[in-house]
């Protein structure tokens, strides 16, 4: 049996929110699964990811693949580097370093992404106000020689 950990869609129409889960591959996306182990809503601002470390970490130990979707959501929260680590043997102490390393830089890029926001509002012109149009009629040449 391949297992996956893959988002179920839940929520209402027009209003996604969805669970990551354990399941077997062959199953329908909103279909049967064996673990729930966390909850995504990209509704809010910031989006909200929570999930259970552990159980995540124990279903990638035993061969389970994450979609796409979810390995990016695991990046985006550090814990793909954490379970890259782990997968290589580094030790607990060499792990913590790594991540606030990283926790570290994700600040770093935060901060210029919002000052190249500020830069680029900054630059924008602002609209100015359109010129009233003249109502003056301005005298053709016709009507100056009659």
């Amino acid at each position: 049996m391949a297992v996956r950990i893959r988002l179920r869609r839940m929520g209402r129409k027009k209003r996604p929110f969805y669970r990551i889960v354990a399941a077997d591959s062959r199953s329908p996306r909103d279909g049967r699964f064996i673990e729930t182990l966390g909850t995504y809503n990209p509704l809010e601002q910031p989006f909200k990811f929570e999930v259970n470390e552990e159980r995540v970490f124990y279903w990638l130990k035993n061969g389970a693949q994450p979609t796409l979707t979810v390995r990016s959501l695991l990046r985006r929260k550090g814990l793909w580097l954490k379970w890259d680590l782990m997968k290589r043997g580094v030790d607990e102490a060499k792990i913590e370093e790594e991540l606030k390393k990283w926790e570290v830089l994700q600040l770093e890029r935060k901060k210029r992404l919002e000052a190249k926001e500020a830069q680029a509002k900054q630059a924008e012109p602002k609209p100015e106000e359109a010129p009233e149009a003249e109502t003056q009629e301005q005298p053709s040449s016709e009507n100056q020689e009659a």
